[in-house]
């Protein structure tokens, strides 16, 4: 594994442990786990396309997003099932909301924007 997906295997998983830990804490608004969640998939994106246009991850991530988000309507009795483990409350959400799908549209941007600071601060610093 290179140092780059290194990196960013590190940073997703610190944005787990911020995710469950902003479920634990009664006072942070519950949109911020969604906003996490969003940029946990964009990191997580990255470690499998570390080298590939931050606009291409950009738009992978929302659209995994997205359909994690609309798969909620799906109602089976499987996944219904599915949902209730740990996992599947994680992974694939509960219910429906249009404010998941902002939040998720808000978190991927951030974490895009971050990642182009970021990566032209070291770019400056090193030249």
């Amino acid at each position: 594994m290179n140092k780059t997906r290194i990196y960013y295997f590190a940073i997703f998983l610190s944005i787990i442990f911020l995710g469950i830990l902003s479920r634990k804490i009664p006072f942070i608004p519950l949109w911020i786990g969604d906003f996490l969640y969003a940029v946990m998939i964009y990191f997580l994106v990255r470690i499998f396309f570390p080298f590939k246009n931050a606009f291409l991850i950009f738009f992978l991530s929302l659209l995994i997003c997205y359909c994690i988000e609309f798969l909620q309507l799906y109602q089976a009795e499987w996944i219904i099932e599915l949902r209730k483990t740990l996992f599947g409350r994680y992974v694939l959400g509960q219910g429906f909301l249009w404010s998941d799908i902002l939040a998720y549209t808000f978190g991927i941007f951030s974490a895009f924007i971050s990642e182009k600071i970021i990566l032209k601060f070291f770019t400056q610093k090193s030249e």
